[in-house]
């Protein structure tokens, strides 16, 4: 698949994926920050996972944004737009409880390692310094979905909803930072 990019004048298509991947890490800090909340009296023993994956994302979110700085761009317009849908997700599914915690994450993380992947192809030769760091975070996205997939029932009632929501939520998310133009 190729990646389609509405750029702004002087915005590389390096500089367009660290901005919307900058927001979708904002709002996995938020998803799981809620989620960890509700975790408490829903699933307390996945809170020390939640901890560990809220750790990530807070790096991930934090090197995304140091190349931001470093590039002289922006952040995404999308970024708060993010963390409000990660604070809705993660209410909704966090109350649900243990099941749909995992099945949210392994969505998500399905979702987002295909478009990393993508990204890793069309920026390879054009674009190191992003291939780097993409390249950094696609092992811990992948250590959260195989700890989360671990966690679930495959063939329950959440992954069944979550999985074509989510995903074509995260999807459609992605799509729309790549092709709306942005400050």
């Amino acid at each position: 698949m190729t990646i389609t990019a509405r750029l702004n004048i002087g915005e590389s298509l390096g500089d367009r994926v660290m901005k919307v991947d900058h927001a979708g890490e904002h709002g996995a800090v938020c998803i799981y920050h809620v989620q960890k909340w509700f975790a408490r009296w829903r699933a307390p023993d996945m809170i020390g996972d939640l901890d560990h994956f809220i750790t990530h994302e807070r790096q991930h979110r934090a090197l995304f944004g140091q190349e931001l700085r470093r590039r002289g761009q922006r952040r995404c317009r999308s970024y708060l737009w993010c963390g409000l849908g990660g604070v809705a997700l993660g209410a909704i599914t966090g109350l649900a409880g243990r099941h749909a915690i995992a099945a949210t994450t392994v969505a998500i993380e399905r979702a987002v390692l295909m478009h990393m992947y993508e990204q890793i192809e069309a920026l390879a030769g054009i674009d190191q310094e992003a291939v780097a760091i993409l390249r950094h975070i696609i092992v811990e996205e992948q250590e959260h979905h195989d700890v989360s997939l671990a966690n679930m029932n495959p063939h329950g009632f959440w992954p069944r909803l979550l999985e074509p929501v989510v995903g074509l939520s995260t999807h459609a998310v992605i799509w729309l930072g790549m092709n709306l133009r942005s400050r």
